[in-house]
């Protein structure tokens, strides 16, 4: 089973992106920062106090197309105003997608919020402090016979850095409380995503009483189009190392600010 996790940075590098995914025959895909528009498709410009990037207007959409016979969930944090290249004003929903591949049968799924709760922003979008969710899904693999929880996430950002909060803190109590409600006895658990965290943060700690070990560590998880010196956000966690036969940080091709991590079991 191949498992990617990747924060897709809105499709900011969508035909990178896209030729990418193509080729990587996974069987559950977990993405973050993926736009939702109903009114609009093509390009949407996303505008905050410290960034203005071109995003996807629906990259949930772009990526149903690209890969069709899987199975997705989608999950909007929030939502706020973008503008297509027209100038036109549109809600743009933003959030969490997880596709499954058809022949594994998902028997259990869950999407909760672990900080604060969905909001639609009319005039603006704040530059932290946005609602946090997280999915969780439960399958079952045919060829292993057994099965398997994958959780992801797309962690709290503060303008203010990565460092531990009280706000991470009740995060990760909520992202544990999340896994452990769909995981059963005997289930290969995987939690990925951006947590937006340092390695050494409290949140591992906390997950560590799950049994959950990190694979990445202080791994550099960026790619070049990420300008700041600070490396870490991406993280992938199982509860059975031995049941690792590859991990891979992607540093190519870039398709993102984020390197995607590819686990096989």
């Amino acid at each position: 089973m191949r498992i990617i996790s990747l924060n897709a940075w809105g499709g900011a590098v969508f035909d990178d992106l896209t030729r990418w995914l193509a080729t990587c025959d996974t069987d559950i895909l977990c993405l973050q920062e993926v736009t939702h528009t109903p009114t609009a498709n093509g390009w949407t410009r996303f505008e905050d106090a410290e960034r203005s990037l071109p995003q996807r207007a629906d990259l949930l959409s772009d990526i149903r197309s690209l890969l069709p016979s899987h199975q997705a969930l989608f999950t909007a944090n929030d939502a706020g105003p973008v503008h297509d290249q027209t100038g036109g004003l549109h809600q743009q929903e933003f959030g969490l997608m997880a596709l499954t591949a058809p022949g594994l049968p998902l028997v259990g799924i869950r999407s909760t919020f672990i900080h604060g709760a969905y909001v639609e922003y009319q005039s603006h979008w704040p530059a932290g402090d946005r609602p946090r969710a997280a999915q969780a899904l439960r399958v079952f693999d045919r060829q292993a016979q057994r099965f398997v929880t994958v959780t992801h996430l797309h962690g709290l950002r503060d303008p203010n850095g990565k460092t531990d909060s009280p706000a991470r803190r009740a995060q990760a109590d909520r992202l544990a409380d999340l896994i452990t409600s769909v995981s059963q006895e005997g289930d290969l658990i995987v939690v990925c995503g951006d947590f937006n965290l340092l390695p050494n943060s409290e949140t591992f700690q906390i997950l560590a009483k799950l049994g959950l070990v990190d694979l990445v560590q202080d791994a550099d998880t960026r790619t070049s189009r990420y300008p700041k010196p600070l490396r870490h956000a991406s993280y992938m966690l199982v509860s059975e190392p031995s049941a690792v036969q590859r991990f891979d940080i992607i540093a190519r091709p870039e398709v993102s600010d984020h390197r995607a991590l590819m686990l096989d079991l």
